[in-house]
């Protein structure tokens, strides 16, 4: 196998989104740190109901799919199509703006501890403007799968470690073959998946550190995403605090993104015209 090392870090950032909830970016907190077709990854993480509690209001989307996976608190989503979801720890939603959709992301709680993460994966150009699609994905539906030294929680695509271990997750049959999964290790322990040839992969430490690569491995410490270079596999390590990670990879698109928003297009035209719809009641018709 050729395992894949890192060759890059984003360090993550607070930043403020929606009506003031604070979080921290690593992908997306600039046009030119994404990583195709990934463009962004937000992680939100406080006990200070001041932190979350104005959530995300009603707001726009066209062009990309947007998930949201929660390891502590509730969210209520609610769409104009109808959907209402309650968005619950170690529950997911996936949602496919396509077209357009107006939804809004509220929180449940007045109080208490709200963990969890949100990524936008691009559309290839043929399916941006196919009709909104949103998925609710209850904890019970997520395997969790045994390993040695920790467990795999499994969201989109197939885990599939070196020693044999595999389990599908409930998220299949996307264009950008998505893989996203939660792994948590004890101190020192030491975890290979094995990826698709030259699909975009990388790593977001949220508690505790890593080493990536085979032998010793790079440091790659709390909170920041560690891109990973070409291979069929990935070797990690965690640190003597342990570790738990998103590891996230996808077949890259290869189009031109031009984003303005929530709105991310192929060319300067679309996202004008999608500026227009909004304006005019029908991005999401």
């Amino acid at each position: 196998m050729s395992t894949r090392s890192l060759t890059r870090i984003i360090p993550s950032i607070p930043v403020s989104d929606g009506a003031g909830v604070k979080l921290r970016r690593s992908l997306g907190q600039s046009q030119g740190l994404r990583l195709d077709p990934f463009l962004m990854l937000d992680e939100f993480a406080s006990d200070n109901p001041d932190d979350y509690i104005a959530g995300f209001p009603p707001h726009p989307h066209r062009g990309f799919e947007t998930v949201t996976y929660m390891l502590a608190g509730d969210f209520e989503h609610e769409d104009h199509l109808g959907h209402k979801g309650h968005l619950r720890g170690g529950g997911a939603q996936w949602m496919t703006a396509g077209r357009g959709i107006i939804h809004s992301e509220m929180p449940l709680q007045e109080s208490g501890r709200l963990h969890g993460f949100q990524f936008w994966i691009n559309l290839p150009a043929k399916e941006k403007m196919k009709p909104a699609a949103y998925r609710d994905i209850q904890p019970e539906e997520i395997p969790e799968v045994a390993i040695s030294g920790g467990s795999v929680k499994v969201v989109a695509g197939r885990l599939e470690t070196a020693d044999g271990q595999h389990a599908d997750g409930p998220i299949q049959g996307i264009s950008t073959a998505p893989l996203f999964l939660d792994v948590r290790l004890e101190a020192g322990a030491r975890f290979t998946q094995l990826l698709a040839d030259r699909h975009s992969a990388f790593l977001y430490p949220y508690a505790g550190s890593l080493r990536v690569g085979d032998g010793e491995g790079r440091a790659l410490p709390n909170r920041q995403a560690g891109v990973l270079s070409d291979g069929d596999s990935v070797e990690v390590q965690a640190g003597e605090n342990g570790g738990h990670f998103l590891l996230l990879a996808a077949r890259p698109i290869g189009e031109p993104v031009v984003q303005y928003g929530p709105f991310v297009m192929n060319t300067r035209e679309e996202i004008e015209q999608a500026l227009a719809d909004y304006r005019d009641g029908t991005l999401a018709t």
